[in-house]
């Protein structure tokens, strides 16, 4: 089996989206690639490639759905509730629809319809909240916090999710924030692989097709 974690942008700013993938071991996960400004071909090139050996769980950091008309789906504003009990930000979940967001609902409904393209027994695809994944799991506050600011808080989030058995996440230098959130999907796609979820809202079809899991 192996776990995919996507931290997508929106489809103008590839820069800044960044794929890693893992094979499942008997103490965790191995990482085994990292692909970074991953255009939409790529994502698709890797999942396909990985999916005709095994099982594939993909992880999409982004809305995978949104409400006809606009505003929360019931998974926001549940993610939302307990974010903010959390101490995370109320903004750290945001409606799919609203402007800072439409352009990255946009591309992650057209990655998860490619992925489910792929051969007849297509990869599973949940939706992810990274920032959420880690602190609802113990991942210090101040660190989940400052994750796009302070490259020490990276640094330190890093080896916490080798503690949760993301095996070799931690050895480059300088991660970004986009490495850090697509090892935390990862992490999210693999628990709710094993039904080890800390959250999940469940899927709700046609609308919502994909469960949206911490």
């Amino acid at each position: 089996m192996k776990i995919v974690g996507v931290d997508l942008s929106g489809p103008s700013n590839l820069a800044d989206t960044v794929l890693v993938s893992f094979r499942v071991g008997n103490k965790g996960l191995d990482l085994e690639d990292v692909v970074v400004e991953a255009s939409d071909g790529a994502i698709l090139d890797l999942v396909t490639s990985i999916s005709r050996e095994t099982r594939v769980v993909v992880g999409l950091d982004a809305p995978l759905s949104y409400n006809p008309g606009g505003g929360d789906r019931a998974g926001d504003a549940n993610l939302r509730r307990v974010a903010i009990a959390s101490g995370l930000h109320p903004g750290s979940v945001m409606p799919p629809t609203m402007n800072r967001m439409v352009y990255l609902t946009l591309r992650g409904i057209s990655v998860a319809r490619l992925i489910h393209s792929v051969g007849s027994d297509p990869p599973e695809v949940i939706e992810v909240h990274p920032g959420a994944t880690m602190l609802l799991r113990g991942a210090p506050l101040a660190d989940v916090r400052h994750l796009k600011s302070d490259p020490s808080a990276r640094q330190r989030l890093l080896t916490w999710l080798e503690d949760q058995g993301l095996g070799g996440v931690a050895a480059g230098e300088n991660p970004s924030d986009h490495y850090v959130a697509a090892c935390a999907a990862g992490l999210a796609a693999w628990k709710w692989s094993c039904d080890q979820t800390v959250w999940k809202e469940s899927a709700m079809p046609p609308w919502h097709p994909f469960d949206y899991a911490c």
